[in-house]
């Protein structure tokens, strides 16, 4: 099986740890980013879209020009711009890149932020939007002459677009966790994104989506994206002291036990994805080899937030565990984001290729990345009192990717 990378594309050198909150593009700091995930051997990075955020359309433009390989996947929300425009700038960006476009499409999970930009629509409804969209959208890519279009979210007349995707298509991406998801990225997506739950729940889901895609009369299936924040150390022990440093950091309070975050009274969010990752950590901190959760309660499970921790070969192995139920794309993105990247790009995606690899080549299993990593640990250790707050400039590395280099709390 090929294993393709994405990870996040980050603008300026803000993250969850150093809390520094730049709202403005650092085009040198972008330049390097891109760049060293090209370098680095991930095959794609998601280019985000949120009401307050810069246009994705215009930074995966700029990605593609400083980059050799790697492919930009614009967030797209079908409130926000009109499919046959949507369409065509895809398709500009296709060429302007040589073939490398991919887009992900969100329906959207929280009403309030919807709202933000005039869209009202009930869930249900935004689905049936996002199905109509990407049906519009893949027959301008082919149209060749003009076409009517009178459906319920859309309408218009003598419609055709001369700008033409490299390959005749783009990839589409449809990503959830809800019935409709289901349904919608079973019946059209050709990925279909899930967010870092226990195996046997990924499990799960990869079969409701294969089922959706059996009942639209597929005879394939989407590949599947799942995505994880590893954390990750020389020493499992480091790594789990490096995720409770994480973990108070993301808490705000010195490194308060996560379970005292639970208690809050958080508003629970409204999307499905993020109820189902609060339930997984209400159900326990560590899940089969190294799925960690309290960075899930920790933010309210606002976006992709379950971790994998351990050593390289650890993290790997987990990795390849959810390769085994037939992920295709793993999405790693990490609390320390220039650091972690370069990290990731050393030790965590060569190990995963190179098992692979093996595999194809000797029909054996564990002699690059043992099948036993990680599993000798049972439960995550406590998080122990310290005398002051975790250093917010950065826990996972002193120097760029350079791996083990613990800043001290």
């Amino acid at each position: 099986m090929t294993v393709e990378f994405i990870s996040g594309i980050n603008i300026n050198p803000s993250n969850e740890l150093n809390r520094l909150r730049l709202p403005a593009i650092d085009v040198p700091f972008l330049k390097r980013y891109a760049r060293t995930l090209d370098e680095g051997g991930f095959d794609y990075t998601l280019v985000p879209y949120h009401s307050s955020y810069q246009d994705p359309f215009t930074l995966a433009s700029a990605i593609t020009q400083f980059t050799e390989r790697l492919k930009p996947i614009v967030a797209l929300r079908p409130n926000t711009i009109y499919p046959t425009v949507a369409a065509k700038q895809l398709a500009t960006l296709d060429q302007l890149s040589g073939g490398r476009a991919v887009v992900h499409f969100i329906a959207g999970g929280d009403d309030s932020e919807q709202a933000r930009e005039g869209d009202r629509l009930s869930k249900t409804e935004r689905y049936a939007r996002q199905a109509e969209y990407i049906d519009i959208l893949r027959r301008v890519w082919t149209s060749t002459t003009p076409f009517d279009h009178a459906g319920t979210y859309y309408s218009f007349e003598d419609f055709v677009s001369v700008v033409r995707p490299v390959n005749g298509t783009i990839p589409v991406s449809v990503g959830g966790s809800s019935q409709d998801a289901y349904r919608v990225g079973g019946a059209q997506a050709d990925i279909f994104g899930l967010w870092g739950e226990p195996l046997k729940e990924t499990k799960e889901q990869i079969d409701a989506v294969a089922e959706q895609a059996r009942l639209a009369g597929r005879e394939d299936t989407p590949r599947i994206w799942v995505t994880f924040r590893p954390i990750i150390a020389p020493t499992d022990e480091l790594a789990w002291e490096k995720a409770h440093r994480i973990l108070g950091v993301l808490q705000g309070n010195n490194g308060v036990a996560h379970a005292a975050f639970r208690s809050t009274g958080q508003r629970e969010p409204a999307n499905v994805g993020s109820q189902r990752l609060l339930r997984v950590a209400r159900d326990g901190d560590l899940h089969d080899r190294a799925l960690w959760t309290p960075t899930a309660s920790a933010t309210n499970a606002t976006g992709a937030s379950t971790a994998l921790v351990g050593t390289p070969e650890t993290v790997a192995a987990a990795i390849l565990d959810y390769v085994d139920l037939g992920a295709e794309l793993i999405s790693i993105r990490g609390y320390d984001n220039f650091n972690d990247v370069v990290d990731y790009g050393r030790y965590i995606i060569p190990l995963v290729r190179e098992e692979l690899a093996h595999r194809e080549t000797t029909g054996r299993r564990g002699e690059v990345v043992r099948e036993d990593a990680g599993l000798d640990r049972l439960a995550a250790p406590a998080v122990t009192s310290r005398s002051g707050p975790p250093d917010e400039q950065g826990l996972s590395v002193a120097g760029a990717g350079q791996l083990g280099q613990q800043v001290a709390s």
